[in-house]
């Protein structure tokens, strides 16, 4: 018997910039033309059918134009398809067209638009360069750091993907100011479980400023409320993400709310918003920390309140029963041996650590379902 020892040990930078402004399309594509994206001779721009009429169409005339070989490449909007279907349709789409190991992708657009373009990416010829640009801010907290990409599947959100880090993101806050309502309060839930998690000032900052954003269809977005939201989501996020890039433990923590908001957004078939579903998820994880005394009566009262006050849910719909929620939460990506694992609130602004410093804790479901039907 012979033995051959393949040692394949590197370090891989993995780096990048965030930009934070406005109308930041050119200096898009003069980063592309000054090398971001070195080895790449053409560009699969990657939009969704809300964001393309808006956006895209101009970016693809201005691309071709500065010389950079572009197609546009249009999905169909809404989280229901970010599936494996629609991403083997691009990919198909792209190889009609020749694109190569040679190629990059940018995508335009909210969370699904850049979950499935950088899962994408990091698959085509085994793996091309991708930039972000980010239209909403829902993308903007939840999507813009951290490099993990992703499809939905009928059983449950996110679990075939892998981590993918793009060269550079744009969040660009003039696109806000053409969302739905809505939509702007759904990306603030992220907002929120940030503040909730690593940030006790932010929180606070948020009860006495959130309607700035949240606000009614006729009153503008503050300008700078959302420029400082922009960054300090992106801040909490980086924090976490620098010390545990692959999600070994720590990272578990940006999954808050999300235990309850995930399988609410599966059973709902996604006619809630991710925000949405992630907001009745906190109000959830809130009641469960109570139970355990890990918050207080007034941290709970102060929770649903900026929720409500950025006018997101806090019950469950009258059509889902918290046996089904429990029952789909069995498919969640942090379940281990069959136990539904929850990471917690110490506090407004911290985290609990448990057992030998894991983020995250193994809860009976006999447990959820009483804990739960108390509040809900």
């Amino acid at each position: 018997m012979a033995k051959f020892h393949v040692p394949l040990k590197k370090v891989v930078d993995d780096s990048y910039d965030i930009e934070i402004g406005r109308n930041l399309f050119e200096t898009l594509i003069n980063d592309l033309k000054q090398g971001l994206m070195p080895k790449a001779s053409r560009y699969a721009l990657i939009t969704d059918s809300n964001v393309a009429p808006l956006y895209t169409e101009k970016l693809l005339t201005d691309m071709n134009a500065a010389g950079l070989q572009t197609d546009l490449f249009v999905m169909q909007a809404g989280e229901i398809n970010k599936s494996r279907e629609t991403k083997a349709q691009l990919e198909d789409q792209m190889l009609d067209l020749g694109f190569g190991r040679d190629s990059a992708v940018v995508a335009v657009g909210g969370g699904v638009v850049s979950d499935l373009s950088g899962y994408l990416a990091g698959t085509f010829g085994r793996g091309i360069p991708f930039v972000n640009y980010s239209t909403t801010l829902l993308s903007a907290a939840d999507a813009s750091v951290g490099g993990k990409t992703a499809v939905d599947t009928p059983i449950a959100t996110n679990l075939i993907g892998l981590f993918h880090q793009p060269a550079k993101v744009y969040i660009d806050i003039e696109t806000w100011s053409t969302l739905p309502p809505r939509e702007v309060r759904s990306g603030l839930a992220e907002t929120i479980k940030h503040a909730c998690l690593a940030d006790s000032t932010f929180f606070s900052w948020l009860e006495n400023n959130i309607q700035k954003i949240a606000s009614a269809e006729s009153t503008p977005l503050d300008t700078e409320a959302c420029e400082h939201i922009a960054f300090k989501n992106c801040e909490v996020k980086f924090n976490v993400v620098k010390a545990d890039e692959r999600e070994s433990n720590l990272r578990q923590i940006l999954n808050l709310g999300h235990t309850a908001g995930r399988a609410l957004e599966t059973l709902c078939e996604y006619k809630l918003t991710h925000g949405e579903c992630v907001a009745v998820g906190l109000a959830m994880q809130a009641a469960i920390a109570l139970d355990l005394g890990l918050i207080s009566d007034d941290d709970l009262l102060r929770i649903t309140n900026l929720i409500k006050k950025a006018g997101l849910p806090v019950d469950m719909p009258t059509h889902i029963t918290i046996d089904e929620l429990v029952i789909k939460m069995r498919t969640d990506k942090k379940v281990r041996s069959g136990k539904i694992r929850w990471v917690l609130q110490n506090g407004i602004g911290a985290m609990k650590s448990f057992e030998q410093g894991s983020y995250s804790c193994a809860l009976e479901e006999e447990y959820i379902l009483n804990t739960l039907k108390k509040s809900f």
